[in-house]
This record gives structure tokens, sequence and C-alpha cells, in this order.
């Protein structure tokens, strides 16, 4: 049996798309193997977010090579889309293939056994305007299923080369959505992720169906107990939206709403869509339409041109906003982006003190956040034995509204629907007693993903 090992960098449509990889190499025969060991073909799925994504990548690519020469080295991803001559010229490198064919790998893999030259399969993605079908009918964990719904991004921000590197945005018809996300359901899954580039932007392409048709689409498939967004825009959260999020019992009271600076001159570089006004109002509606709601954000510290008092403002701002919790960068420069040729780059040092400034902040937010719902009982869906190890007495899940729950049970309970009673808040973690265990979904009622 032919073996196959992979390695993924970057995010998590990363590894969905590996994920998907993987079921075209099962198909074939392949079995898999751990990356460190000797297999017929490495798969590399590479990052290019930052420069160091592609230092990375071609460090793990060098890495394949030195483990079995003989084999085939395949490389994927978005590094490769943006620079394949680049990564054709590391010695070793047999097939280079970008964010889009992706279906016709074994075929190139193929081409290169009868062959035995180089395969640069690597097209312009700027002119696909149709959706990669990528089916992931299994995942290695249990209980939560990644759904991807929407490829690429039209926003062109200044410090983001990913649109370069995924084309612009496409949608999966909602036909394949909806079919792929029954499959899910049928094959044990409770909690159903939509993900994407750009994942809010999902029907910008298609004609009078936009992502709240498809939640509400979403919410009648029986069976189905959690509907989780990946990431959304503040510019695309609009009433529509807003009701589907509140009277779907389906809908996790979770949204991660990426702000990436709380001062609207740093905003305006950045070329985002909206001012920390209107970000602020669309924040303030969420949570008077859902009570309870958790909202996590991303940050980007140390944008060219950041003065230490646009640095007061967004703390400020970010402050008044009670996340609950930030996910904090420091800015990175990305070679072909706007930022990366703007003058007035932060010094390192300064990135990092505020780096570390936010991190603070956001602990004390989370912490802000949690706490309310001690004594209050929650649903959790288990997903691993706490702290990885077998045999711990103790389980770790999330609840709907995105707290890590530690509780006492038996890994019979991972991917189970747990009514959670929570007993203890902390900065990354909850504590809580089990209250009781949901019936199958087939014989109960849909359940609320918390109890807010």
């Amino acid at each position: 049996m032919p073996s196959v090992a992979f390695y993924t960098l970057g995010c998590k449509v990363n590894f969905y798309d590996t994920e998907a990889i993987w079921q075209l190499f099962k198909k074939e025969g392949y079995e898999q193997v751990d990356f460190e060991a000797t297999a017929d073909v490495y798969l590399i799925n590479t990052c290019t977010v930052t420069n160091t994504g592609d230092k990375k990548s071609r460090q793990i690519i060098r890495r394949a090579v030195r483990r079995n020469p003989d084999a085939v080295i395949a490389v994927t991803g978005c590094y490769a889309q943006t620079s394949p001559a680049e990564i054709m010229a590391i010695p070793g490198v047999d097939l280079v293939v970008g964010t889009q064919d992706r279906e016709k790998l074994m075929e190139f893999v193929q081409q290169y056994h009868t062959d035995r030259q180089p395969v640069n399969a690597v097209r312009n993605i700027m002119k696909t305007r149709q959706f990669e079908e990528l089916d992931v009918p299994d995942f290695a964990e249990r209980t939560r299923a990644f759904l991807k719904i929407q490829e690429g991004c039209n926003n062109f921000c200044t410090f983001c080369i990913i649109p370069w590197s995924r084309g612009l945005s496409r949608s999966r018809s909602p036909e394949s959505v909806l079919a792929q996300a029954r499959q899910l359901v049928g094959a044990g899954y409770k909690e159903i992720v939509l993900t994407g580039i750009h994942t809010g932007g999902y029907g910008d392409d298609l004609e009078n169906y936009d992502l709240t048709d498809l939640l509400w689409d979403l919410d009648k498939i029986d069976g189905l107990e959690r509907i989780r967004i990946s990431s959304i825009e503040a510019s695309q959260i609009d009433e529509r939206m807003i009701d589907v999020l509140n009277r779907s019992p389906k809908m996790c009271r979770h949204l991660h709403i990426p702000l990436q600076a709380g001062d609207d001159s740093v905003l305006k570089r950045m070329r985002r869509k909206y001012t920390t006004a209107e970000f602020a109002e669309k924040i303030r509606r969420l949570h008077v339409a859902m009570p309870g709601v958790a909202i996590t954000t991303d940050v980007i510290v140390g944008f060219p041109g950041e003065t230490e008092e646009m640095f007061e403002n967004g703390y400020r701002f970010m402050k008044s906003l009670a996340f609950a919790e930030m996910h904090v960068f420091p800015y990175s420069k990305r070679t072909g982006t706007p930022a990366a040729r703007m003058e007035e780059q932060v010094d390192e040092e300064v990135k990092n003190e505020r780096v570390h400034k936010l991190i603070d902040l956001s602990e004390q937010m989370q912490l802000q956040y949690a706490r309310p719902f001690v004594g209050q009982v929650l649903d959790v869906i288990p997903e691993r034995d706490y702290k990885g190890a077998p045999g711990t007495g103790f389980v770790m899940g999330y609840s709907g509204n995105y707290l890590q729950i530690v509780f006492e049970g038996s890994e019979s309970l991972i991917g189970q629907l747990c009514t959670v009673k929570i007993t203890e808040a902390g900065v990354n973690e909850c504590r809580g007693q089990l209250v009781r265990v949901e019936q199958p979904a087939a014989e109960s009622r849909s359940v609320a993903t918390a109890a807010i």
C-alpha cells in the first residue's frame, strides 16, 4: 500500500483543505503516515500570510526531501500559488499545485510517475470564478465538523496578500453545502463550523441568496444541534443576520468579528471598511439581540504609522467593547503588500510591549466575560480527555458561547451533548459539574447551544 504524509501550515482553511486532499489519496488506496516517517509522497500545504510563513514552508519542504529523496515531494497552498517558481527551484520538489486544481492532484502525481519530470500546475488564480468542490466526510475529531462554504476575498486590505493567493470571493452552491451538512450529521457530528477565507462574504457572487439564507436552511436540518460561523466582518452583520442569530436555537452564541485596529486613522490605512463608531454600534446591537453573546476578535499591533496615542486610543476602545477574548498579533511585513512599503514602520520592541499590554487586557476580559456564568447551566460537547491524556477522569469541551469547560466524566461522553453547571471561572478554562447527558438528536428536541 503506498503511503502519504502531510504537513499543514497556516489557517484553519488550510487544515480543511489538507483533510480534503487526504480523501483523494485515500480513494486511491494510500495509507497516511506521520510526516517524520518514510513515505512515498510528502504533501506540504503552505502558508504565505507573512514572510515568516514562506520561510517556514521552505524549511518543511527541505525536511521532506531529506527524509526520503526518492519520494514525490508535492507542494500546495498559498505560498505555492504566489511563488511557484521559487518552490520549483528547491532541489527535490516534484509537483507544485496552488490553491486551485487540487481535485486533479492524483492525476499530477501519476503524470510525475510516468514522465519523471517536475510538474508546475499553478494557474492565475484571479481568473478563477468557480468554487473548488472538495468534500471532507469525516474528521479526526468526532465532535465538530468544519464545512468550507467560501473561498477567496475581495477586500484587499493593505497588510494582506491573501486575495493574490486565494483569488476573488467564490461561494459554494447552497445545494452542495446542505448536502455536505446532511452527510456530516449522518456521520454523527452535532456541531458544524462554517468556514472560508472570507466566510461572511458567502453569497456575494450568488443571486438572491446570502449567508443568512444559508443559516436558515441549515437550521432546518434534523440532528444538527449547533451551527457556528468561524469568522464574520462587522460590515456583513445586518438586521437579517442578527435575526437568525437571535431566533435560531442552533446558532452558537459566539461570533468572531475581526477588529484589527481600534483607531480610525489606522483602520483607514489598513483599508478596512468601517470606522470604530460603526464597529461599536454593530457590537452594541448584537449584545442587545443576543444577551450573553461571546464576541472574540483579532487585533494587529504596531501597524505602520501607529503612534503611542493611536495605540492608547485603540486600547481604550477595545476595553469599552468588553470582548470575550482577543487574538493579538504584532504587525509583520508581507512583501508585495502596500503596508510593507509604508513609511514609519514601528520598532519591534515597541510592538512587543504593546502586544503584551493587549494580551493582559484580553485575559482580564476573558475572566470578566466568564464570571457571570458561574452557577449557570450550559450545553457542552466534550472534545477530548482533559490535557489530552485518556483516563484522567475529566473531559474538556466548548459551550455554545465558546467557553472552554472542564468537568468530571469518562471519555464515553466525548461527542455527546452534555448539560453542565459552571462552578468556577478562569482565564483560559472554566470548571463545571455534569448535570445530564442529552438524548441523541433523533430522539430529542433541538437543544439551544447555550442556556443564557
